[in-house]
């Protein structure tokens, strides 16, 4: 996601027309820094990024609410067993907490390059600008790029209830792992935010599968997943 002009000592005479400008791809950028671009992950880019990045902090948004709404056919599930992810839902009361890295210079196209790969191609998601008010400094709030899936996308498996999602994930697995260790990482990331940091659905689904767990598998093979 993510032109060479040449200098001519001696005008032609007859200038041709100047084309009009190639559309481009407009990302957030950190008012201090022109070459600074900030990222904003509430799923495994919490605890994964992956990439090359200058700066994080721990953060939320507001306006939108996370829920496991997205199917994943990769990274946490299968194209027979998708597993389910977090996207962002458009909610005016909703506080999503999550991290934000900054990346500087050619920090910026790589990290697009990779995230677009990751999230985009084989997620399905789009990008968003967001607000994002750091914890330390939330008066001093930045814009960031945030990655969200939409019903638009052939993944989207949309709302179920949490009884019904705690048994999906608890089924699927992909190549970056059990849906169940994803589904405890993001729990785990919100307990470091503090009591401040609020996941109603998050932790239902985890209550859920607390509940159902015992009845999936043997200890042993419960334990083998996370």
């Amino acid at each position: 996601m993510k032109q060479e002009s040449t200098v001519q000592n001696t005008p032609p005479a007859s200038p041709p027309p100047s084309p009009p400008p190639s559309p481009a791809v407009q990302h957030p950028r950190d008012d201090g820094d022109p070459q600074a671009l900030w990222i904003f992950g509430y799923g495994s880019l919490v605890w994964r990024p992956d990439f090359a990045y200058n700066d994080s902090r721990v953060g939320f948004v507001r306006g939108y609410s996370r829920r496991f709404w997205q199917g994943d056919t990769f990274h946490r599930g299968s194209d027979k067993m998708p597993g389910r992810v977090v996207t962002l839902l458009e909610d005016r009361e909703g506080c999503t907490w999550g991290v934000a890295y900054q990346v500087q210079g050619e920090q910026v196209s790589e990290a697009l390059k990779y995230l677009n790969v990751r999230e985009a191609v084989l997620g399905g998601y789009d990008t968003k600008e967001v607000t994002f008010y750091p914890q330390d400094t939330p008066d001093q709030p930045l814009k960031a790029l945030a990655y969200v899936a939409t019903p638009q996308n052939p993944g989207y498996l949309g709302p179920a209830p949490e009884e019904a999602i705690a048994t999906q994930i608890l089924a699927c697995r992909g190549f970056s792992g059990h849906n169940l260790e994803y589904l405890l990482r993001l729990a785990d990331f919100m307990q470091l935010c503090g009591p401040q940091a609020q996941d109603e659905h998050l932790a239902a689904i985890v209550d859920a599968v607390g509940t159902m767990l015992p009845c999936f598998c043997p200890t042993e093979q419960a334990l083998a997943l996370v």
